[in-house]
Parts: structure tokens; C-alpha cells; sequence
């Protein structure tokens, strides 16, 4: 039979996962194209055709989103899958429908299709819409795994944004592995938290090479995942973090609610911060939708390096990237932070941001007066650098963990945000994991 010709869209990162799991296994469905949505500059490269497995004799090209309608009718696509995550249910049957519209059938592959088994147990802690949390706690629950001696393995979700096939299988414990890599700002945010605590984190494009990599003198493999989407792994014990202060979320995006459904364990975070009214429906939305879940409840212990330097200043927030933009928070801790620890005004960054910057801000019209930390090209990097010295601030509040000082010239005092899992209410989550590893590997 002719192969069923498919388009596979992506945002770096769950697609490329899904062409070489599900599609690898499924010679009947032949990938002809890539298209990449929600990160700037990430089109225009090819998908190597040794990763994408036998049969694939030319490299599979990578496209603008935009382009998808062009690319179903040059093609002749039967079949659209989608493989990128933190949309909201509409948005993702609005793509339903323009792909419906032009003629092919529509696919969400599901974690039977997808995930890898490990050979060790498997903790993996996942959200329900980027910026819940679920990076604190991951690190949080990687600090106490080291301090009872136990070896874990780290997994991050993929961010390659680079040469793919240089970036099959990367492993980061040093700054210098961060600056070899050419690691975007987005990536040091994930991985420079860990470097800093001294843990090293895989990540990359093949995670079953990436995965046997970690397996390698651990005990327990820790999964931490990216934007809201479902684990790689199967999991012996899977955490879902949801935000108190975005309620409805946990069970109005795709596939956060999917995460929130196979949950044990779900974390409600942020409870601090949220009224009465958003944790009620939190609550109720977590009751229905998991029910067998364990339910804990937790904070974000929001600090400034160093201490007393934000009371009276005209601050510039640098807030982490992902969380602001297509996670859709008007601000995040380093706004908290300004707030909670007098700043005397938050300067407004549209009236001086230029280039991509400053067009970030029509993309996404939610932002409040804070400066996402978006780096993924050197000029993006360039035109931070211009729109944090345009500023003219007192301080800025760097709330980004890729610790924008390390490599921007930044030429204005900086102070450091930081942010931990501080744990409410329920059962010690610590202890929940420990139980995990002990009682081993589920069955299969």
C-alpha cells in the first residue's frame, strides 16, 4: 500500500517525539512535513532523516504554521496530527476544523502511542498550562532525592532549537555545557537552575538514546515537563501541578487536562496569592475531573538578591519567558516581587522595547508591564540587551532563571528573583515520592 501522507504539527519539541515513536512504529504513515507554531525562528530547518527512521531517504522539511493549508493541498495530506501543547480547547478545534475544512482527518496521538518505558522507577511531574509551577517542584523534588542519596536521573522536556542533529542527546552539568550547546535563553531558564544546584539534566531530540543515557548510574528517573504536556514516560508516579490564580485552565487547555485526568498526585499552586472564589473552583474542577488524585495544596516563595534593594526604585521586571507569552500570564514572580517588596514604579517596557521585542507585545496582548526574557537568536538577544538599557531603570528584577547577567550586558544594577515550592497543605509530597520508589516499577 501507498503510505498515508501526513503533516505533523509542532513547536520543537513534541513533534519531533511523535515522528520518531508513533511514526517510526507506523511505517503505513509517511511524515512530509513539519510546521512549527508558538517559538520565532524554528522553520526553515529540516527534520534528520536518520531520526526520523527507515525509509526516509531525504531530510523532512520544517515549515511556518501559516503555511499549513499551501502544504496540505502541494501534498495531497490525508492525515494532520498534532503535536504541540498549551492550547485551549478552541484553539484546538479551530485547527480541527481548518484541516477539516481542507480535506484531511485531524489526529491527537495519545500516551499509548508515545511514551517510552524506563527500566527505573519514574517520577514525572507535569501542569496543567505553562508557569503553574511544575519546574520548582520538579527542582524541589530533585534537592530532597539527593540529600537521601539517592541517584536521579533528570529528563527535560525537549527545547531544540538549534542543529538537531547536533542536539540528539544533550546532557548539561556545567555553564560551559549551557554556552557549547548555544543554548537559547529559554533553554538556560530550565536548565541553568539545575546546573546551579548541581544536577546534571538531559534533554534533546532522541529521547530513547537520551533516556538510556540518564538510566545510567540512577536510581530514579525524574520527569520535568515542558509547557503542559503529557509526560514521555510512562510513570509510576505522575504529579500535575495547576495555578489557583488561573482557574478554569486545568480543564480548558489541551493537554493540561489530560495531565490533571492521569494525575496521583495534583499540586495546587500558588494558593496563597488566589481568592477564595478561584480556589473553590480549582477544588471542585480537581474533585470532578481526578477524582483518585492525592490533593496537595503550596506556594511559590517569591525572594530578591540581594535582599533590600527594590523599596523606593523604578523597576524593570524581566519575567521568564514561556510563562508570559503563550502561557498567557500578564506577569509572573519578578512582578510579585516588585509589588511585594516596594517598589516605588514598574516601568512600562512598550514604551522602549524595539525590534522583535517590541512586536512580542502585539503577538500577545495579555502582557502586563513586565519584559519577557525572549532570546532565541543572537539579534533577539541583541535587541533584550537595547530594550533593558533603554529602560533607564533603577534596578532590574531578573526573574528569569537563565540569570540574564551571565551572558547579556546588561550595564544597570541587577537584582535576582527567585522562586521555591513551598508545600500548604496535604500529604508531605516528599514522602509521597519516597513511597513511589518504594514500592518499585508498576507493573506493565
Amino acid at each position: 500500500m501507498t503510505p498515508l501522507r501526513c503533516i505533523v504539527m509542532g513547536a520543537a519539541g513534541r513533534d519531533f517525539h511523535d515522528v520518531q515513536t508513533f511514526f517510526r512504529a507506523h511505517p503505513g504513515f509517511r511524515v512530509v512535513a513539519i510546521t512549527a507554531a508558538q517559538i520565532p525562528f524554528i522553520d526553515q530547518r529540516r527534520f534528520p532523516r536518520e531520526l526520523a527512521g527507515p525509509g526516509y531517504d531525504a531530510d523532512i522539511p520544517i515549515e511556518p504554521e501559516a503555511e499549513l493549508p499551501r502544504l496540505i493541498r502541494e501534498h495531497g495530506i490525508d492525515f494532520v496530527f498534532l503535536s504541540y501543547s498549551d492550547l485551549s480547547h478552541a484553539e484546538v478545534m479551530h485547527r480541527a476544523t481548518l484541516v477539516q475544512s481542507l480535506g484531511p482527518g485531524f489526529v491527537l496521538l495519545g500516551p499509548k502511542h508515545t511514551q517510552l518505558r524506563s527500566s527505573k522507577v519514574v517520577v514525572a511531574v507535569v501542569a496543567s498550562r505553562t508557569g503553574a509551577g511544575k519546574s520548582p517542584l520538579t527542582q524541589a523534588l530533585a534537592r530532597h532525592l539527593v540529600s537521601r542519596g539517592v541517584k536521579a536521573g533528570v529528563l527535560r522536556h525537549p527545547m531544540p532549537y538549534g542543529d538537531l542533529r547536533q542536539q540528539a542527546v544533550q546532557r548539561f552539568a556545567t555553564e560551559a555545557d549551557l554556552t557549547r550547546h548555544e543554548c537559547t535563553i529559554e533553554e538556560r531558564e530550565e536548565y541553568e537552575p539545575y546546573v546551579e544546584a548541581g544536577l546534571p539534566v538531559f534533554a534533546g531530540v532522541d529521547y530513547r538514546a537520551i533516556l538510556s543515557a540518564a538510566e545510567v548510574g540512577s536510581d530514579v528517573i525524574l520527569w520535568d515537563g515542558g509547557n503542559n504536556d503529557v509526560s514521555f514516560l510512562e510513570s509510576d508516579l505522575t504529579l500535575c501541578v495547576v495555578d489557583a490564580l488561573r482557574p478554569g485552565h486545568e480543564v480548558g487547555s489541551w493537554p493540561g487536562e489530560t495531565n490533571l485526568r492521569l494525575a496521583d498526585v495534583v499540586v495546587i499552586n500558588k494558593v496563597s496569592g488566589a481568592t477564595p472564589g478561584q480556589l473553590e473552583l480549582v477544588r471542585r474542577n480537581v474533585a470532578t475531573f481526578a477524582p483518585r488524585a492525592v490533593v496537595l495544596e503550596s506556594d511559590l516563595a517569591v525572594s530578591v538578591e540581594p535582599e533590600g534593594v527594590v523599596a523606593g526604585k523604578r523597576v524593570l521586571v524581566v519575567e521568564d519567558g514561556p510563562t508570559v507569552t503563550h502561557g498567557g500570564m500578564p506577569h509572573g514572580a519578578g512582578f510579585v516581587a516588585a509589588r511585594d517588596f516596594g517598589a516605588k514604579h514598574v516601568l512600562d517596557p512598550r514604551a522602549f522595547a524595539v525590534g522583535t521585542i517590541a512586536r512580542a507585545y502585539e503577538a500577545y496582548p495579555h502582557l502586563g508591564p513586565v519584559l519577557p526574557a525572549l532570546g532565541y537568536s543572537p539579534a533577539q538577544r541583541a535587541e533584550l540587551e537595547a530594550t533593558i538599557r533603554a529602560s533607564g531603570a533603577d534596578l532590574v528584577l531578573d526573574a528569569s532563571p537563565a540569570r540574564l547577567s551571565r551572558f547579556l550586558a546588561v550595564e544597570l544594577p541587577v537584582a535576582r528573583v527567585r522562586y521555591r515550592f513551598v508545600q500548604r497543605a496535604g500529604p508531605p509530597v516528599f514522602s509521597l515520592v519516597d513511597d513511589a520508589l518504594a514500592r518499585g516499577k508498576k507493573a506493565p
